[in-house]
């Protein structure tokens, strides 16, 4: 996949021919497409333009950009979905945590946006915008960790209980440990290299290593440690900073989406603004024929 930059540039040719509101910024979401391909990006603008048009802009604005990146990233809107309140309420508590323990910790990559509309088979979820690195420290891998076990903290915060809903999250961070233990060489169980080349991906899944099962299960109390380390450091700085964790899900669950500089604010003791009521698809200039809404 291309770095940030070549991700602008594809952005930057597809773009050409699309009438792009001064207001779009292509460096912001080639920062926060990390992982896409150029396909996904002409996609991505494609989309954007049929939004434009749906709403009745002659002009696409960064709102299109960024509900198309979702879109593209997480599926469409299920809005229809009828979700009971108090899984909102659970919902909102883990994407917060996840997005307010990056803030806090030090090398991990922070969240631009935390929802809790439901997408795909996603009733929330939290996006980042990671920096394109070569090399990944023993801190920084710890810190991805803790960030992905703070959704299930801060659940355990907030009721002293926890639900099933971290499924994806354990996988995330379980796949990172068992990759520091028997690959890159980053635990007490010292500099060997212990997975197979079949592994799955992150290192999870049936395979078998080629190794004593004294060092297998030696592997496992190190996995072990790690996690359990991380899930009590997370559950640690959520209750440090619990107020804020209340008062940034009560927020998520008026606005249902904030951004990162939200989740700064409110760390640094400020208030957010009321939000403001959302746009109306039959507001705004009539569509230009370049952007009326027809598969691309």
């Amino acid at each position: 996949a291309p770095d940030v930059r070549g991700r602008e540039m594809i952005l930057r040719i597809h773009a050409r021919k699309k009438p792009l509101d001064p207001t779009v910024n292509l460096g912001v979401i080639a920062r926060r497409t990390a992982g896409m391909v150029g396909a996904d990006l002409e996609n991505l603008l494609n989309e954007a333009a049929l939004g434009a048009a749906r709403s009745g802009r002659n002009r696409i604005v960064m709102r299109d950009v960024e509900e198309a990146r979702d879109r593209v990233l997480m599926g469409p809107e299920r809005r229809s979905l009828v979700v009971r309140e108090a899984d909102r309420k659970v919902t909102a508590y883990h994407e917060v945590g996840h997005a307010l323990a990056a803030q806090l910790l030090p090398h991990a990559d922070k969240a631009h946006k935390l929802t809790i509309v439901p997408r795909g088979r996603s009733l929330g979820s939290a996006l980042y915008t990671p920096e394109d690195r070569m090399h990944h420290t023993r801190a920084a891998l710890l810190d991805r960790i803790c960030v992905a076990l703070a959704g299930h903290a801060a659940e355990e915060v907030a009721y002293g209980e926890v639900t099933t809903g971290a499924a994806n999250d354990f996988q995330q961070a379980t796949g990172l440990a068992r990759r520091m233990v028997t690959e890159w060489g980053m635990s007490d169980v010292g500099q060997l290299a212990l997975a197979q080349e079949s592994a799955g991906y992150l290192g999870y899944g049936p395979q078998q290593g080629s190794y004593s099962d004294h060092t297998a299960e030696r592997i496992d109390a190190e996995l072990a440690r790690i996690l359990n380390g991380q899930y009590e450091r997370a559950v640690a700085l959520l209750g440090e900073h619990a107020h804020v964790l209340h008062r940034l899900t009560d927020a998520l669950m008026v606005r249902e989406s904030l951004s990162g500089e939200d989740v700064q604010t409110v760390l640094a003791g400020g208030t957010l603004e009321d939000p403001a009521p959302p746009p109306r698809d039959d507001e705004g200039p009539s569509a230009q024929p370049g952007l009326t809404p027809t598969p691309a």
